[in-house]
């Protein structure tokens, strides 16, 4: 098993209930940008966040991932071809895909590789959005404890491809012609509960648990709780969103 598949299927059930869905206006605006809406590829799909939403879109859409665990965990639709399959080679028909959608997936790939398939698999015209979002705002005293887990307790437990995610993908390369994609906003609304699932979710917190043998927020909990004041309460959770739309052809 590859470290990308070991990294997530690990985390599978968490990353399924817990990360964040993505602004539907976002997916929407997307698909109106491509030339047509016949097919839409979601590539490093994972349990199937956006590629649902791009199923509301188009008439069909191909989910790959490296890892089956995660697509097992994927919500199906009479329109999802979920595929077990690698980036940089896929079973997608030559000049058939309308949109390309990369969603928080780009830094586990052979980029060279990568931008090689979206060339054999796009339609004229076809489209390439890449998604990265980084870490959240919610309240001061709960960012203070989010970025203490994050730097200084997983800090070394990151594969070296995150650093990417934090610099919002601006230094790997993107050899398309860009088109100027407008604000989005990724936001949610969230309890203490749900919190806490997300930082379950993080791959790096899967590697400190397998290393240690314990999970690295138990010690933190109570201070979470302390900084979120009532558990049952929701706050509002933002990301910053980095959006890279490019046309492939």
């Amino acid at each position: 098993m590859s470290d990308t598949r070991a990294l997530f299927t690990r985390q599978s059930d968490a990353y399924r209930a817990n990360r964040p869905t993505y602004d539907p206006a976002l997916i929407a605006w997307l698909s109106q940008q491509a030339p047509d809406q016949a097919l839409a590829w979601d590539c490093g799909c994972g349990t199937g966040q956006a590629t649902t939403d791009l199923a509301r879109h188009f008439q069909q859409v191909v989910g790959t991932d490296v890892s089956a665990q995660q697509l097992a965990r994927a919500e199906p639709a009479s329109n999802i071809d979920y595929r077990c399959e690698p980036a940089e080679q896929t079973s997608l028909a030559a000049g058939s895909v309308s949109l390309t959608l990369v969603a928080q997936a780009l830094h586990w790939f052979d980029l060279d590789r990568f931008y090689a398939e979206v060339r054999r698999v796009s339609r004229p015209g076809g489209l390439l959005a890449v998604i990265s979002y980084n870490r959240s705002t919610i309240a001061p005293q709960v960012d203070a404890l989010v970025d203490h887990l994050y730097s200084d307790i997983l800090g070394s437990y990151w594969a070296e491809g995150r650093k990417h995610v934090e610099q919002g993908y601006r230094t790997l390369p993107f050899p398309f012609e860009r088109i100027e994609v407008p604000p989005f906003t990724l936001d949610a609304e969230w309890d203490l509960a749900r919190l806490l699932g997300y930082l379950e979710s993080w791959s790096a917190l899967g590697t400190y648990k397998s290393a240690h043998g314990s999970d690295p927020l138990d010690p933190l909990r109570e201070r979470f709780q302390q900084a979120w004041g009532d558990p049952a309460s929701t706050r509002r959770v933002s990301w910053p969103l980095t959006v890279s739309l490019g046309r492939v052809r």
